[in-house]
């Protein structure tokens, strides 16, 4: 048995894990005390005593949660939405507050966790479950477990200076923009859901929401389909050296683009034309387990040994 909330900007989801992620149920919702630890503190105790009647005592709580976990020290960073919390050594801190073992991930890993047990990448030895909606995530799973690298920074694809000046055929300039993350170039500037909005207002003039950009493809609308060919290019080139580096069997793809399965269709048709290891089996797939997959993550990892 074990505890298991995802926190969000908002609200913080809680729920039970009686045997493993797929078990997982959520049992209560409260607001998120984002600017005060005390509070948070306090929001956390009251859902472990309210909802640990007949449970021991110790029993693990798991985080999924934004922002970026130092493995190391600890300590998290990178999470403006939750600015009470950053700067504190999570789990060590939780671990005496609550009196129970305390594991916290990023909620990007979480929903990568999720997928590669129970969700679409399950049965695959290597998972890069990958997220395509207001920003641009990743995590890295091999034999069932979250890889975590130097600083807690893994599957970031979405930063690093790789969005190039010009893309599509007939070639059309890219301004490189400077991102929420520090760098300029990086491809979340225009591969996430507010990136593909940014890029087809650059090239068209319109003020369409990303819905509307990939319907209006669907539908066969000229400036949505050149807008959507050049997003194409420029997200399938960094995923694809990605893949090539980490050789994942499958890659699960969440967030709001993740949601349209021929977006994923031909995201995962553009990637397999440039990797190295050549197969008619899709690679990228639509995620399977939607708004739960952080709790269900979160689930695993409490209960992992």
């Amino acid at each position: 048995m074990a505890f298991c909330v995802d926190i969000g900007g908002s609200f913080m989801k809680f729920g039970l894990a009686p045997r493993n992620g797929e078990a997982v149920r959520q049992v209560d919702q409260v607001p998120t005390p984002a600017h005060s630890w005390a509070d948070f503190v306090a929001a956390l105790a009251g859902l472990c005593a309210r909802h640990g009647a007949g449970q021991p005592a110790d029993a693990p709580l798991a985080i999924s949660m934004a922002g970026i976990v130092d493995p190391d020290s600890g300590i998290l960073t990178a999470a403006s939405n939750l600015g009470g919390l950053v700067g504190h050594r999570l789990a060590a801190e939780l671990t005496v507050a609550l009196g129970r073992p305390v594991r916290v991930a990023n909620d990007a890993d979480c929903f990568a966790l999720a997928e590669a047990t129970v969700g679409a990448g399950r049965g695959h030895r290597v998972v890069f479950g990958i997220i395509l909606g207001t920003g641009i995530g990743g995590g890295l799973v091999v034999g069932g477990r979250l890889i975590s690298g130097a600083a807690g920074i893994t599957g970031e694809w979405g930063h690093g200076a790789i969005v190039k000046t010009m893309a599509g055929s007939p070639p059309v300039a890219i301004p490189r923009l400077e991102c929420g993350c520090g760098g300029v170039g990086c491809i979340e500037t225009f591969g996430s859901a507010r990136g593909l909005e940014r890029l087809h207002r650059h090239l068209t003039g319109q003020g369409l929401d990303s819905r509307g950009i990939v319907d209006g493809w669907q539908a066969g609308e000229a400036l949505s389909s050149r807008t959507m060919s050049i997003f194409l290019e420029l997200v399938s080139e960094p995923l694809a050296l990605l893949v090539n580096a980490i050789g994942p069997h499958l890659v699960p793809v969440g967030g709001g683009l993740g949601s349209s399965a021929p977006l994923v269709a031909a995201l995962d048709q553009a990637v397999r034309a440039l990797i190295l290891r050549r197969t008619e089996e899709p690679l990228l797939v639509p995620a399977e387990l939607g708004a739960n997959a952080g709790l269900i993550g979160a689930a695993v990892l409490a209960l992992q040994p």
